[in-house]
C-alpha cells in the first residue's frame, strides 16, 4: 500500500472521528452512524466499509469526500496531525514504550537521542 493510499485512509477516517464524535455529543444514538456518513459522503455502506478496510480512495471520490465534509481541495492528500496512527504505527509505539520501560536511565537517554536524531533528519 503506498503512503498516499494510507495518508487518504488515515484522513478520512479521522474526518468519520469527528463526524462521530460531533453527533454523539448531539445526543444521536451511535448505531446508525457508519452509514449516516456514508450517507453523507454519498456512498453505500458497502463502499464505506471497503474504504475502512483497503479500497484505495481515487482522485474523484477524494475530491467527493472533501466537499461532502467542508475540506478543502486536496486535503485528503496531505497528512494532518489530528489523523488516527496506522497499526503499524500503534505496534511501533508498544515496542517503543516497551524498550523505554525495559532501560535504565541512560538507556532511556540513548533511546531518546536516537529518535531525536531520526525526527531531526526527516
Amino acid at each position: 500500500m503506498s503512503d498516499f493510499t494510507l495518508v487518504r485512509r488515515q484522513n478520512v477516517l479521522a474526518l468519520f472521528q469527528r463526524f462521530a464524535e460531533r453527533a454523539l455529543a448531539q445526543g444521536v444514538p451511535p448505531k446508525g452512524l457508519e452509514q449516516d456518513f456514508a450517507a453523507r459522503l454519498q456512498i453505500s455502506p458497502s463502499m464505506w466499509s471497503q474504504i475502512k478496510s483497503a479500497r484505495p480512495i481515487g482522485n474523484k471520490l477524494a475530491r467527493q469526500i472533501e466537499a461532502a465534509c467542508d475540506q478543502p481541495n486536496g486535503w485528503l492528500d496531505e497528512a494532518h496531525e489530528d489523523a488516527p496512527p496506522t497499526e503499524e504505527e500503534k505496534a511501533f509505539m508498544a515496542l517503543a514504550l516497551t524498550a523505554w520501560r525495559a532501560s535504565n536511565a541512560a538507556g532511556r537517554r540513548a533511546l531518546r537521542k536516537q529518535m531525536l536524531a531520526i525526527a531531526q533528519d526527516s
